[in-house]
This record gives C-alpha cells, sequence and structure tokens, in this order.
C-alpha cells in the first residue's frame, strides 16, 4: 500500500514537473520568436540586414533623376565639339557648371558624399577649361576626354537616368585612344568633328 502512494506522489511530482518545463519552454519560445520579429522589424525600417551585420546604405541610383539635366549638358557639349562648335561648347559647359548646385544629395551617404564631390570639382575643372577656350577647340576636347572618364565614374556609381553608350574613339591622344558617352550607338565624334565623323565604335552600355 505503501509503495503504491509513493508511486502515485512519484508520478504527480513527475506530472508537474514537465507541465512546468513545458510552460517554460513556451514561453522561451514565445521570447525568441517576440525578439525574432523585433529584430525583423528593426532590419525592414533601416534597410536589408547582410550577413556581416552592416547595414546597406541608401541606393545612390535613387538619385539618378537628379542628374539628368547635368548630363543632358555633357552630351549637348559633344554634340557641339562633333560639330566643330567651339562656341556652342561654351554654352554647354556653362550649363554644366550650373547644374551641379541643383543636385539634391541628401539622399548620399558620407562616403558617397566625399566621392561625389571629388567628382564634381574634376568636372567642373574641365567645364571652366573649356567655356574659357572659345576658339581654341583642340583645347576644348582635350578637356572632354578627362571629363568623359569622370562622368563615366559618375553615372557607373550613381545611376543613369537611362541606357547610355560608351564609344571609343582609337586614334585620339597620339593613338592611345579614349572615349565618350553618348545616348545613341550612333557615331558623331566629338574629338576629331567633321574630320573623321564616324570614327568610333560602342565599348559598353551603361544602364
Amino acid at each position: 500500500m505503501k509503495t503504491l502512494v509513493f508511486s502515485l506522489l512519484a508520478i504527480g511530482t513527475l506530472a508537474l514537473t514537465s507541465c512546468k518545463e513545458n510552460k517554460e519552454q513556451k514561453k522561451t519560445t514565445e521570447t525568441s520568436m517576440q525578439h525574432d520579429m523585433n529584430m525583423m522589424s528593426d532590419s525592414s525600417a533601416m534597410g536589408d540586414m547582410p550577413m556581416d551585420g552592416k547595414v546597406t546604405v541608401i541606393d545612390a541610383k535613387k538619385s539618378s533623376a537628379n542628374l539628368t539635366e547635368l548630363y543632358s549638358h555633357y552630351t549637348h557639349l559633344t554634340f557641339a565639339l562633333s560639330g566643330d562648335d567651339d562656341k556652342e561648347a561654351v554654352s554647354a559647359a556653362k550649363g554644366i557648371l550650373a547644374s551641379f548646385p541643383k543636385i539634391d544629395k541628401n539622399g548620399f551617404s558620407a562616403e558617397q558624399k566625399k566621392e561625389f564631390a571629388e567628382l564634381e570639382a574634376s568636372i567642373s575643372e574641365h567645364a571652366e577649361h573649356i567655356a574659357d577656350n572659345a576658339g581654341n577647340i583642340d583645347h576644348q576636347r582635350e578637356h572632354l576626354d578627362i571629363m568623359s572618364a569622370d562622368f563615366y565614374d559618375l553615372l557607373k556609381d550613381f545611376g543613369t537616368p537611362k541606357p547610355v553608350y560608351k564609344i571609343f574613339c582609337p586614334m585620339f591622344n597620339d593613338n592611345k585612344g579614349t572615349f565618350w558617352l553618348s545616348d545613341a550607338r550612333e557615331v558623331k565624334n566629338p574629338y576629331y568633328g567633321k574630320e573623321m565623323i564616324s570614327c568610333g565604335e560602342v565599348q559598353e552600355e551603361i544602364k
């Protein structure tokens, strides 16, 4: 009889212990799930969270629409030089300089702002040379060469509102070659103008 009583007590104690453990396990699971939900909510608010724990910064390509006016003046410049029009090139260069202050950089990270400032300074320097050299189209074309490399970096890193083509000219700069950017695949060489208007080939499409 005593053995039966002890057995019943042992079973009851085991059941209570098991129930308590199940409740504690359930509570722990619910707490863990709530923590995961909070983390997911925080991640959604901040952006995607990569495996290394670093938060992805705002995508600079969202700012590409801000570059539309700036790039339109660059294409104006290439068209002017392809038509051997140094005075129109001056107008286009002044348009480039006037466009930079209008660009909204609020969505850029600190690193992106630094990179953009460096490109802006370089492009502006070459635009000033072009604007100050009406009547000296060879000098204007020399500065278009370096400016085009800056615009390439700008569009690659900060986005382009529409497809842009990188067109290579193999003969400019003592046959070292260089490139310019265009909205179309059609070749209108700004480095030689009417002398060799169709010299060049598409190397890359930037989207």
